[in-house]
């Protein structure tokens, strides 16, 4: 299992030298590894569906309690199956889309590593290792969205997707890492069978929350769903396997998986059935403004995002069901319209569908197998498609919460669904032949070949129900639900409520499309509307204050005076370290006083007074004298409790800075007062803060013990392990040998550094005379 999750990994790093030697036949050679990989999970489907999940186990870091675990049960393996068997077809389909482009080996390193940190995701059974493979996604999608990084809008958009994925991936790391603090594992196995103490905790809505805004900018949930549409500028195979059947699925993933723990919150169902089903219309209704090919899909993939958020906090048995079969057919038949929608763009020049008609005479195949695509999108029988749609509408009329606005919403969708498919099936491929930028013809195998296996595959799993039913949809539900459900999938189920919904959207839907130039027009208006007001306004205005913000912080405290930088840090630091020393422990310390000593006070007062003494003073000299009185007096206090060789050291040191400080010092011009007296009042407030909170933590270092202290260990095995008296010296020469070893090597870098400065100052002056 370990070999098949980082097996892309390992082919990527390959591919650079791979691609050159293969030719054209790349894409097909590379579909090898994860057409493999399919064969290996579709092998363990027949286990699981008999007999429920497992864990595989490998230890990472044993000492903090992080492994790399991967859970195997339904959930994960369709995740697995659809990752590695689209990721095949897109692999292929590349290689024909992109033949030539000077930077395919770098699309096919970063694809791969996509694909690799996505089955890690879904297959990671420890919550650390998700979080890792989850910002490997994150990453590795910019790549492939700003893949043609010469284009401005690429970029833009790419960077959209990192900011707004990115920011919930933050928000994600805390959630998890609170949950895995309230259930004391963050193992998943262990913390789906912590439900009910996780949800009675103090620390749950933080949780829900965090969690939430992590898997919501990740599915591209209301009001984070604009960030989808706008990938849409990334490369075609992209498109097809990001932004359909893989990364904008993980936040889905992620809630699936969680469902068992937290679900039975009333604050889980209602923000779940709510925003998924916001966005479901919200996805669905901006489909129908766009005549983009891509940006319809795009729409209609975020309709289906909200759609299965919306399942998962409906939480019913009927919403399990089609929560499972909705993400199975929209994957399948949202695969094969991206790889049309691309070439359809490929063929002809052109991304606007109104700009195409007649293409079936020219592309007869790719006519065909776009419409059964379709026809499962618009939920018609016997496509597995028109399956999901009708238990979603049965899932919907049993909500717990929202009903009447859930099934309103879901009519609204499905209508608008229905004109998509519409416009993707019929528009381009009938009517008149139009003339397009490009003479089109149809495509090569390359391009064909996921189109036309996952529209079959939509009409097989539709006509042979038990296929799905048996091995993939049951097992699924039983991961989601945390039991096991009774499974029972049919295409026909009488006239029901259900099918009349069925029938009034399509009816609709199909009314809608004949009027959809004057539709186009109608909103066209709302669409400008949204792109001024909506949640990407939203967005911009974000970045521009963030933007304004830091320019404003570099104008206050980043204004080339050395003393503000020095003013912040200390503050700062010292702040955050106060802070958590009074919230962890307090103010107050057992100070044992009554054994002090005379001098041990005289020598204290020595360095409180040499201190004061090198700050106020305007006399150079006078400054480095009290240093070295300070310097001096810390070695007396060495010396006195029983560290001769250190006090030794300290005054062989104190003595050459000294030396050193006077030959530089009076080099320099006499001290100049730059600051006003209240500037010097507030450093010296500044100073005495830094040093009261260095005293406190001292003074709690010494008060306070969490563990053994290390000196005795020392004390106990300097002679015995290391043949030496001097304990200090064993310890840097011995024990931490290696500490010891990288400063002199620093030291004599600083040496070296020191010795070309000097010879290239000698070596201007000769060639200057």
């Amino acid at each position: 299992m370990l070999f098949a999750v980082l097996s892309g990994f390992l082919l990527a790093a390959i591919a650079p030298w791979l691609c050159p030697r293969l030719g054209e036949r790349v894409g097909w050679i590379l579909a090898l590894l994860p057409a493999s990989l399919f064969v290996y999970f579709a092998s363990l489907v027949p286990g699981v569906a008999e007999n429920g999940g497992y864990v595989v186990e490998y230890a990472w870091f044993p000492a903090l309690g992080i492994s790399l675990n991967f859970l195997i049960d339904g959930l994960s393996l369709l995740f697995a199956l659809l990752i590695s068997g689209i990721g095949t077809f897109i692999l292929i389909y590349a290689g024909g889309y992109l033949k030539g482009h000077p930077y395919l080996t770098r699309f096919y390193v970063i694809m791969l590593s996509f694909m690799a940190s996505m089955l890690g995701v879904v297959l990671a059974e420890n919550l650390i290792t998700l979080f890792v493979f989850w910002e490997l996604t994150s990453i590795t999608s910019y790549l492939l969205i700003g893949f043609d990084h010469e284009d401005m809008t690429a970029r833009r958009c790419a960077l959209q997707g990192l900011f707004v994925t990115v920011a919930g991936g933050l928000a994600l790391l805390g959630g998890l890492i609170m949950m895995g603090m309230v259930a004391g594992t963050y193992s998943l196995t262990e913390i789906l069978g912590s439900g009910e103490m996780i949800q009675e905790h103090g620390l749950f809505v933080p949780i829900l929350v965090c969690v939430l805004l992590g898997c919501f900018t990740k599915s591209a949930q209301f009001p984070f769903h604009f960030w989808l549409p706008n990938a849409m500028a990334a490369p075609t195979p992209v498109s097809a396997f990001l932004h359909s059947a893989t990364m904008v699925k993980a936040g889905v993933y992620l809630l699936a998986r969680l469902n068992p723990a937290m679900s039975g919150s009333e604050l889980w169902t209602l923000l779940l059935s709510l925003f998924g089903g916001i966005t479901m219309f919200v996805g669905a209704f901006l489909a129908i403004t766009h005549t983009g090919v891509k940006k319809l899909l795009a729409y209609s993939t975020v309709m289906a995002l909200g759609t299965l958020i919306m399942l998962i906090g409906i939480g019913t048995e009927y919403a399990m069901i089609a929560f499972a079969c909705f993400l199975l057919g929209h994957s399948l038949y949202k695969g094969a319209l991206f790889m049309v929608a691309g070439i359809l763009d490929h063929e002809t020049g052109t991304k606007d569908i109104s700009a195409m008609g007649g293409l079936r005479r020219l592309m007869p195949v790719t006519a065909v197998f776009a419409g059964v695509a379709a026809l499962s999108l618009a939920g018609l029988p016997p496509l597995f498609g028109f399956v999901a749609k009708e238990l979603m509408f049965e899932a919907v009329l049993q909500a717990p919460v929202f009903e009447s606005l859930l099934v309103l919403l879901a009519v609204g969708s499905a209508i608008c669904v229905m004109v998509v498919a519409a416009v993707v099936s019929i528009r381009p491929f009938f009517g008149e032949l139009t003339e397009t930028p490009r003479h089109p013809h149809e495509a090569p195998p390359s391009l064909l070949a996921g189109p036309v296996v996952l529209a079959t595959l939509s009409l097989l799993f539709g006509l042979v129900l038990f296929l799905p039913e048996t091995f993939l949809i049951a097992p699924t539900v039983a991961a989601v639900q945390g039991a096991p459900l009774e499974v029972s999938l049919s295409l026909w189920h009488g006239i029901n409520l259900p099918l009349m919904l069925s029938g009034l959207s399509l009816a609709v839907g199909l009314a809608i499309f004949t009027q959809w130039r004057r539709v186009q027009s109608a909103l066209e208006v709302m669409r400008e509307a949204g792109g001024r007001f909506g949640p990407e306004a939203g967005y911009f205005r974000m970045m521009e204050g963030l933007q304004w913000f830091a320019a404003w912080q570099t104008r206050v405290l980043q204004n080339g005076k050395m003393g503000n930088y020095m003013i912040v840090l200390v503050l700062t630091t010292f702040s955050l370290a106060g802070y958590a020393l009074h919230s962890q422990h307090g103010v107050s310390f057992s100070m044992d006083l009554a054994g002090s000593r005379v001098h041990e006070w005289m020598i204290a007062g020595l360095l409180v007074f040499a201190g004061l003494v090198a700050s106020l003073t305007h006399s150079r000299l006078g400054a480095v004298a009290s240093m070295g009185v300070l310097g001096f007096s810390l070695a007396l206090i060495f010396i006195l409790f029983s560290a001769p060789d250190l006090g030794i050291t300290q005054v062989l040191v104190e003595t050459l800075t000294v030396i050193l400080l006077v030959l530089v010092l009076f080099r320099l011009p006499g001290f100049i007062n730059f600051s006003s007296t209240w500037e010097r009042m507030r450093d010296a407030a500044v100073a005495i803060f830094a040093g009261v909170v260095v005293t406190a933590l001292m003074i709690a270092v010494i008060d306070i013990q969490y563990f053994d202290p290390i000196s005795s260990y020392h004390i106990e095995n300097s002679a015995p392990l290391g043949y030496g008296r001097n304990i200090v010296n064993v310890i840097l020469v011995d024990f931490r040998a290696l500490d010891t070893l990288g400063e002199i090597f620093v030291l004599g870098l600083a040496a070296i550094g020191v010795y070309s400065m000097i010879k290239l100052r000698s070596e201007a002056r000769r060639s200057s005379s």
